[in-house]
């Protein structure tokens, strides 16, 4: 039995010509063989920050899944916390594959309909294979756009449980992140195959834990995933294997389609959004109207007391003249939500001082949503010292004791720049991400 798999493409879609031709390439060299064949994506396909994605709501990229004969999906958290509970519920509706997925349901308990918690596949020998799926337990989020997202180790090992005399053998698709894999493995030894995502890890030759072996394709399509399976008697002999796309034979038809990804996304999102009357441009480093724009935007929208964020954001000037979904979606491609954290005095002080650091500007960033190169400098907006230096938020003094609204990025609460801002009390503002903050402050 062969598995082929992908994981995190981020709507990367530089080599997917390439891998999507390997698949039905594979899947019919299979058959011819009487081989069973199955084609696996591992969450995080969606990624809005790609033209492509968001002028077709993410529709786009099951089009090309459907097309690539994949067999089974899960979702990552791209999927599940950047669209709104209407675009995720409609997300598949024209998908030919089956989406595998324990841990999400309804607000009330029920699993949407979309979403199966298992599926057992019969090959032409009459193996049965078991797949379960689980995606990362981001609570507070799933929340927020009403779902319930519950421990996804505890429901895969439930599945598994419960499936197990149906079953030959059971693969997991597990948008968990490689620790959990690796502790899933040792508490769940029912599961045969684990194909891994979220962290972007990447194994070569497939990691054998117990009897369980562990496969990942690291990020952005830049390996497929192929585990062969042989079953003799009770015993099961597993190997695992990549193949890198930059290493796929590759024709100017494949760019051309790649192109045309591009435009075509770009051209969905040719409408309207505001006129601006005057060039807004930016400043890596430093203020900028434009930074100035946006920092009136999160305030207005969120109602805070004041505002931080870093001018990293912005991948361009704003032009003067109309403004359109496709040039905010340039500007701020990142699929980061604005937040509202309630802070007493002295945290708010702490957090201003930290915000001063020198080195941060120049910092690379990857991960947490954001989707630039280097924080930039770090703006303040309504957060100032008087001559005095005593700090102020809007129009008051910061005093211990009292508490303060600060408006800022989504990005910033998990604890890497700010550790504080990680256990406050926080309101995230969703499914709006911070393009829609400024495309909504335009129009007013």
């Amino acid at each position: 039995m062969h598995f082929y798999h992908t994981n995190d493409i981020h709507s990367h879609f530089e080599n997917w010509p390439q891998i999507s031709r390997l698949l039905c390439d594979k899947k019919r060299e299979h058959s011819a063989k009487g081989e069973a064949c199955y084609v696996f994506d591992i969450g995080d396909h969606v990624d809005r920050s790609h033209p492509f994605t968001e002028g077709t709501n993410g529709h786009g990229n099951i089009r090309l899944l459907n097309e690539a004969g994949f067999d089974a999906v899960t979702i990552g958290n791209n999927e599940g916390i950047t669209m709104s509970e209407k675009a995720l519920s409609s997300l598949y509706k024209d998908a030919k594959f089956d989406v595998i997925l324990c841990n999400l349901f309804e607000k009330g308990g029920g699993r949407p309909a979309w979403a199966l918690p298992y599926k057992i596949y019969v090959t032409e020998q009459g193996t049965r294979i078991g797949v379960i799926g689980a995606t990362a337990e981001y609570t507070t989020f799933y929340a927020k756009l009403g779902w319930e997202v519950t421990s996804p180790s505890e429901g895969l090992k439930r599945v598994a449980e419960e499936i197990a005399g149906q079953t030959d053998m059971i693969v997991c698709l597990s948008h968990l992140g490689i620790t959990e894999d690796e502790k899933l493995a040792v508490e769940c030894p029912e599961i045969d195959v684990i194909f891994g995502a979220h962290t972007h890890h990447l194994f070569h030759e497939g990691k054998l834990i117990g009897h369980t072996l562990l496969a990942a394709t690291g990020k952005y399509g830049e390996y497929v995933g192929h585990v062969t399976v042989q079953v003799d008697s009770d015993a099961k002999k597993m190997a695992a294997k990549l193949y890198r796309s930059d290493q796929l034979t590759t024709t100017e038809q494949d760019i051309q389609q790649v192109n045309a990804l591009i435009a075509s996304g770009k051209q969905a999102m040719a409408e309207r959004v505001f006129y601006n009357p005057t060039t807004l441009p930016q400043n890596l480093f430093g203020s900028s109207p434009l930074a100035s724009f946006f920092g009136r935007a999160l305030i207005a929208y969120t109602k805070a007391d004041c505002a931080l964020f870093n001018t990293g954001i912005f991948l361009g000037s704003l032009d003067k003249g109309w403004v359109t979904k496709e040039s905010l979606h340039t500007l701020l491609p990142h699929p980061i939500n604005p937040c509202i954290i309630t802070l007493d005095g002295a945290e708010l002080k702490e957090i201003y001082e930290l915000s001063l650091n020198e080195e941060w500007p120049h910092i690379e960033i990857k991960g947490l949503g954001f989707r630039g190169t280097l924080m930039g400098a770090m703006i303040h907006e309504r957060l100032y010292k008087n001559r005095h230096g005593k700090l102020y938020a809007g129009n008051r003094q910061v005093v211990e004791g009292q508490t303060y609204s600060l408006a800022t990025l989504d990005m910033f609460t998990f604890g890497f720049f700010f550790p504080s801002l990680k256990e406050a009390e926080k309101d995230y503002c969703m499914p709006e991400l911070i393009r829609d903050v400024l495309g909504w402050y335009g129009t007013e």
